[in-house]
């Protein structure tokens, strides 16, 4: 069964292979399972044991049943979401028409909809906004660092 997955690491046995994911992953406040893949980027899909999707590893030792014509569904719409009752096979038509605009954002806040076209923001501003005030500290003390390591020259 193993052997279906494209990329994954031939040394993995199916015990091995969900004992490495579990120990990658994490629970969230909503119910989700997040591992954690290669890079630091969180929401997008993440690859792990080789160059497998972390997602469709997850389905073949967590659910079982594994067709590879098919594609793995997130239900939650988290990418890097592994929590077994969360994943299902769809086809890819299947699979689009799933494909909505969540009404909230991955972190819990409404959705605004953009009064140009109608729909809903693609970026939740909150988010947006709290993200820009973390990088304005980080920047902030950056320089107060730069400035305590400045020293002018004797006169």
């Amino acid at each position: 069964m193993l052997s279906q997955i494209n990329g994954l690491s031939g040394h993995f046995t199916e015990d091995s292979l969900r004992a490495y994911l579990l120990s990658r992953a994490t629970r969230a406040d909503n119910g989700c399972l997040l591992v954690r893949g290669y890079g630091s980027r969180r929401g997008v899909h993440q690859k792990l044991a080789g160059r497998a999707w972390a997602h469709i590893a997850a389905y073949v030792v967590l659910v079982g049943g594994y067709d590879p014509t098919l594609r793995v569904h997130h239900d939650c719409g988290t990418p890097d979401c592994i929590e077994p009752g969360h994943l299902r096979q769809l086809s890819h038509p299947d699979s689009c028409r799933e494909r909505t605009q969540r009404p909230r954002c991955r972190n819990g806040h409404e959705r605004e909809t953009d009064p140009a076209t109608g729909r809903l923001r693609r970026v939740c501003r909150t988010c947006n906004r709290q993200a820009q005030q973390r990088w304005r500290e980080r920047q902030a003390a950056e320089v107060v660092a730069a400035r305590a390591t400045y020293a002018p020259p004797p006169s």
